[in-house]
């Protein structure tokens, strides 16, 4: 995934994400990353959005593949402790065992290679250690035909961008014990949670 799709986006991004945000997301967010301490990794942590709802004594690594990201997510206002790190998913340059949690949102259906990531992902984690994200998928039955139906199209305009990703399988085939899933919005929209 080249980070260049994403640093045209940086400006406008919060804006375009507005009404899902009041719709959903900002509640799942507030539920899943409120980690109130330990050493967090997110992925992909984009304009910051979930930066706030980390607790004070969180230490949070914000690593995204875009300057741009980094540079939007630098100005927004956390209680956590938080350095930013301008890295690529597929090859996390942190040792093994490095992380209590792994947190991510909207992220793994712009990974190029989701198994090779959640590889990376699995090792960065100390044993224990949490995975914790918010994706868009492949939904369920008339979910299912939506994102299925809209995919193509989406990916042609966009390019990075796959709606009907499988992440949840993806935790599951990498390895993560103790997988749960809440599925929102016709199972579009899931939290999922695994354990190393």
């Amino acid at each position: 995934m080249s980070p260049n799709v994403f640093d045209g986006l940086a400006s406008g991004y919060d804006l375009g994400m507005w009404p899902l945000e009041r719709a959903i997301l900002h509640r799942l967010r507030r539920r899943a990353f409120s980690i109130g301490q330990g050493s967090v990794l997110e992925l992909g942590v984009g304009t910051g959005v979930n930066l706030p709802f980390y607790g004070s004594e969180a230490r949070v690594t914000a690593m995204d593949a875009s300057p741009q990201m980094l540079r939007h997510a630098a100005r927004r206002r956390t209680r956590a402790s938080v350095r930013f790190v301008q890295a690529d998913v597929h090859h996390l340059p942190f040792a093994d065992g490095s992380f209590d949690a792994v947190t991510g949102s909207l992220l793994f259906c712009s990974v190029e290679d989701p198994s090779r990531a959640l590889a990376e992902v699995r090792r960065a984690l100390r044993p224990g250690g949490r995975l914790i994200l918010i994706e868009h998928t492949r939904g369920t039955g008339l979910g299912a035909w939506l994102t299925d139906r809209l995919h193509p199209l989406w990916y042609r305009w966009n390019g990075v961008c796959r709606l009907n990703r499988e992440t949840t399988r993806a935790v599951i085939r990498a390895g993560f014990q103790e997988v749960r899933e809440e599925r929102h919005l016709l199972g579009i929209v899931r939290r999922i949670e695994g354990v190393k």
